[in-house]
């Protein structure tokens, strides 16, 4: 019987309080100890700003989806490769994990063209090098999670130019999901799911669907959960098992949720 393969991306505070990511590492271990797959992509969001405000370069955002210049690019790809991703494998592999740090550069394993984007309100706008997936080889992350390592794959790819692309980190990983064929796509954030009414824990929305997401967005659905629904909606449209958004700041989640079934966080189904 072949192993569940979970994709999990990792994002939100859980990323910078040492003690949540000893958890979450905790967490990963339990679920390969019940013969799980675990794969991780990152983004950095607390990281990338705190690098930017250095530099002197401020952050801007348009529907979620941060606005990158050259100069913004050089040290966003500082902060995830050469920070967040270097230091989560330390961590994961001081918890009895054999993690593999990676980017979607690692062997051309992820192509990417310039993204152009749409506003809501139908205005085309430029965000600079932020990159559109447009083709995944799955044959590395395949390699070692057979051998028992997880990968930890950082949100930023290559063009066929060269031209190097940051990608949205919750577009990144329902592609990659979808890519390696993962049963599930968890997507960790700072909130306990989806609210109709944030933050009324009472009007959680535990279950959404295409229609019931296409009646949210713009209302309970805006800022950074639009990207992170959008992730879900296209994993399963792709063959994703299943997807959650679960809180990362309560990592026992993730295991209560895939070995214990719990009703948690929103799961997302296409109908």
């Amino acid at each position: 019987m072949s192993k569940q393969r979970i994709l999990i991306k990792y994002g939100g505070n859980a990323m910078i309080n040492p003690q949540l990511q000893q958890e979450i590492a905790a967490q990963i271990f339990k679920l390969q100890e019940t013969g799980c797959e675990v794969i991780m992509v990152h983004g950095g969001g607390p990281f990338i700003n705190k690098a930017l405000e250095k530099a002197a370069i401020k952050s801007h955002f348009v529907d979620g989806l941060r606005v990158t210049e050259a100069t913004a690019f050089a040290e966003i790809q500082k902060a995830l490769i050469g920070e967040v991703n270097a230091d989560l494998i330390s961590k994961l592999n001081q918890n009895k994990l054999k993690a593999i740090g990676l980017s979607g550069k690692d062997a051309g394993m992820v192509r990417a063209k310039k993204y152009l984007h749409t506003s809501a309100d139908g205005r085309s706008v430029d965000l600079g090098l932020v990159g559109e997936i447009t083709s995944i080889d799955n044959s590395l992350i395949n390699l070692l999670c057979k051998s028992g390592y997880v990968p930890v794959v950082a949100c930023i790819a290559d063009g066929a130019d060269g031209t190097s692309y940051n990608i949205n980190a919750d577009t990144f990983a329902g592609k990659l999901a979808a890519a390696v064929h993962a049963d599930q796509l968890i997507i960790l954030t700072d909130v306990d799911g989806l609210f109709l009414n944030y933050p009324d824990p009472d009007s959680i929305i535990h279950e959404l669907n295409e229609p019931t997401v296409k009646a949210h967005m713009g209302t309970a659905i805006q800022g950074g959960m639009i990207p992170k629904i959008q992730s879900c909606m296209l994993a399963l449209k792709e063959g994703v098992g299943k997807a959650i958004i679960l809180n990362g700041t309560k990592p026992k989640q993730i295991a209560d949720y895939v070995i214990d079934h719990e009703k948690i966080g929103t799961t997302l189904t296409l109908q």
